[in-house]
């Protein structure tokens, strides 16, 4: 039996593991550094520089203005040509390194790099994300070439783990091991890694592009049909290929991807990739960021045109090599095991086993073999559990590990007499946590704790969640077990809060010139089938709420389900009107003086969103005359939505979404000329002279975005007939009433703040 540096797959899958790396690899860390260099001096223009620095994977970080160059680090440089501090420049500004991990493969040797890599640059925290990349924190800026270098040295790469890029591509954890996958689709992601990894093709994108692998047609898997590209396995007389569809997403306005092939064979896939990526980089928007993804282009041609498109492109393509070269003698799994299959039988089983065991280790198709999922709360393990952890997989695996999208990472061929001492070595980490999966297993990206464009606190409601929810494992129900809930930070969705049983992406809402931090509440999304259904807004509720929603949720679903019914088919038949029956409750915005703490966000120790100004009279008592216009335009795109869940009606869903867009617009523009009528030429002509071309209505993370879905409604009224169209149009009002809110919450702010400036002169 071969050794893990032995196995199939680690000459072609890895470079070299002896301190070289790849000379193109090293050339790009070069470039790059020579541009910071560039950049430090004053001589390359943050907003190109920007660019460069996303390609390489380096973001901007949340408090602390993350890369942006408007100052130069604390740290001491190797430049000479360091300028001298200026009054306006800022200065230790550290950000975040995102490291790109193909289908989430990784090798002991390479976590245990990542792992030094966090604790001489970052702060010794390696996070998960939902794209089974890692991220590391607090890096600054003239560290990330030497940091680069470590992870090529062992094959990883940051290149394009950020940016108008192509992104990490994912895969099903399982693959290679999977009881029903037509095939083992890991080595084909690497492969299409390989192939677009700086190819010119994909350099001139208006957005990023995210691509994804499943083994399997009606698992979760790789979840397809959520992603910009989507290769589904088949096999179809004898010869591998895949189901490949295109255009799909969540972000704020969420779309199923469409079927560009039902089969292409594997020797076809990459050319056929090159060319949907000359297709979109060519018809792609580039100007209006907020619709430069693959789905508007695909809505906007139709599946059809785009298809002949992509075929007539297919055939300009020249010849390349590598099309069939990087496909060739692949492995049909990732590696091999390092101990034999033997059996567990009577072997003594330590305390906590059985509960670990039951939620943690699942069989896989090679006979006497285990999968263990190694549980993270909230993505994280410290560098040294991710030492101990790469010592376990090369002792009890040898075969890659692999990270998932719920934010863990699995150890594969683990012999089943070797689980007691794999569960004991966990333990002496920390890392022996039962419940992977399970409803107590919340997804949640970095939110408030990092990201600039987080809204409320997803990890720290998803630690209360987490909290609440895993000593009532043991005993709970096995389908609320079962259950998922994912969180994010805002509407962009990186948590996939779409695709949850319960979903929550933070918002906000003002009372008296506060504001208090909320979730909307997202409920039946269906991660199975690819991610074959989004879930439905119903409502959004204060943060400290949200944990009172979910006990809420899953004792009406075990009190009124029916034999055998899922929580997404109880939802589904519940509708979205006896859904928000039960979260309505928690809905209410209570006062500040009756309740200060609900203007405290999760894992915060200062008001939401501004300092304490000072409260009016009647605090709590006083509605304002927007949050009563507003109330309408709410009305409105719940009727919207019930036109499109009970009666099918995409045109009177699309008539309520513009009816509720203009309500909402009404509402604000009524802040200040109180006399404008309800015509709807009026209101958006009040609305777009005051807010929007004012840049009033913009805030930090979605600018004018929310304000164009009403002027481009506004401009072509026609009715799309369409149901996907419909939806998309629904979503877009709610999107807009959420920026009306925070609209209105700004704006009352900054009006308190002035009266008490004025009144302490």
């Amino acid at each position: 039996m071969r050794t893990p540096a032995e196995s199939s797959d680690q000459s072609s899958w890895v470079s070299l593991l002896d301190g070289r790396m790849r000379p193109e690899w090293a050339k790009e860390i070069d470039d790059f550094e020579a541009q910071i260099r560039l950049r430090l001096q004053g001589k390359l223009d943050e907003k190109v520089f920007a660019e460069t620095r996303l390609r390489r994977g380096a973001y901007g970080q949340r408090y602390d203005n993350g890369q942006r160059f408007d100052g130069y680090a604390t740290r001491e440089l190797d430049f000479a040509d360091k300028p001298t501090k200026g009054p306006d420049t800022q200065w230790d500004a550290p950000g975040m390194q995102r490291i790109k991990l193909p289908f989430g493969g990784l090798t002991p040797e390479q976590l245990e790099v990542i792992a030094d890599c966090s604790e001489e640059y970052s702060d010794s925290i390696l996070h998960v994300t939902t794209r089974q990349d890692f991220q590391l924190h607090f890096v600054h800026i003239e560290d990330t070439p030497d940091l680069m270098r470590r992870l090529a040295a062992v094959g990883v790469t940051t290149r394009e783990a950020c940016g108008n890029s192509v992104r990490n591509v994912t895969a099903c954890p399982l693959s290679g091991v999977c009881h029903t996958e037509a095939f083992d689709v890991a080595p084909y992601a690497r492969a299409l890694m390989e192939f677009l990894l700086g190819h010119p093709d994909v350099q001139d994108f208006g957005r990023k592009f995210k691509p994804a692998f499943s083994g399997c047609e009606h698992e979760a898997c790789g979840l397809a049909q959520m992603h910009d590209a989507g290769y589904v396995a088949r096999v179809q007389d004898g010869r591998r290929g895949f189901k490949v569809v295109v255009g799909g997403g969540l972000g704020t306005v969420p779309k199923q991807a469409e079927v560009l092939s039902e089969f292409t064979p594997v020797e076809e896939f990459l050319v056929q990739i090159q060319a949907v990526a000359r297709v979109f980089a060519r018809l792609g928007e580039k100007k209006n960021r907020n619709r430069a993804r693959m789905k508007f282009l695909v809505n906007k041609l139709g599946i059809e045109e785009f298809r002949r498109l992509v075929a007539e492109e297919q055939q300009k393509i020249p010849y390349d090599p590598r099309h069939l070269g990087l496909i060739e003698n692949l492995p049909v799994t990732a590696g091999e095991p390092v101990r034999e299959p033997t059996m567990m039988n009577g072997a003594v089983r330590p305390e906590g086993f059985e509960r670990w065991n039951l939620t943690n280790v699942r069989t896989q198709r090679q006979q006497g073999y285990r999968v263990v999922t190694v549980h993270l709360p909230i993505g994280d393990l410290t560098s040294e559990q991710a030492r101990g952890l790469a010592d376990i997989a090369r002792t009890y695996s040898g075969d890659r590990m692999r990270t998932t999208v719920e934010q863990n990472i699995v150890l594969r061929f683990i012999a089943d007499a070797d689980l007691p001492a794999v569960y004991e070595a966990l333990g002496a980490i920390g890392l022996a946590s039962a419940g992977a999966s399970t409803i107590a297993d919340v997804t949640a990206c970095p939110g408030t704790d990092t990201c600039k464009l987080g809204i409320a606190s997803s990890r720290g409601l998803a630690g209360v969640l987490r909290e609440q929810l895993a000593p009532r494992a043991a005993e709970q129900d096995a389908a609320v077990n079962e259950m998922s809930i994912k969180v994010s930070g805002c509407f962009n969705s990186c948590a996939q809060h779409h695709l949850a049983d319960i979903g929550f992406y933070g918002n906000s809402r003002g009372m008296d010139g506060r504001q208090m931090p909320h979730f909307q509440v997202i409920l039946g999304g269906q991660r199975t089938g690819n991610a074959a259904k989004y879930g439905m807004a119903v409502g959004a509720v204060p943060s400290k709420n949200a944990p009172k929603v979910v006990d809420a949720l899953t004792d009406a679903y075990l009190a009124g389900r029916e034999d055998g019914e899922s929580f997404q088919d109880w939802s589904l038949r519940m509708g979205k009107r006896g859904l928000k029956g039960i979260v309505e409750p928690f809905m209410e915005l209570p006062s500040y003086t009756d309740a200060p703490d609900f203007y405290i966000d999760f894992a915060d120790a200062r008001l939401f969103a501004m300092a304490d100004h000072g409260v009016g009279e009647c605090a709590g008592e006083v509605v304002s005359l927007f949050g009563i216009e507003v109330m309408k335009a709410e009305s409105e795109v719940f009727d919207a939505q019930l036109a499109l869940e009970e009666d099918g009606d995409p045109d009177r869903a699309e008539e309520h979404a513009y009816q509720a867009m203009l309500a909402a617009a009404r509402a604000l523009v009524r802040t200040e000329f109180i006399d404008v009528t309800q015509d709807p030429q009026e209101i958006v002509r009040e609305w777009k002279s005051r807010f929007f071309d004012t840049e009033k209505f913009f805030d930090r993370f979605a600018g004018g975005k929310f304000g164009q879905f009403l002027l481009d409604r506004h401009a072509d009224p026609t009715p799309s007939g369409n149901l996907t169209t419909a939806g998309q149009r629904v979503e877009e009002a709610q999107l807009f009433i959420e920026a009306a809110h925070a609209c209105e919450a700004k704006l009352e702010a900054e009006k308190t703040a002035i009266k008490v400036t004025a009144g302490s002169r």
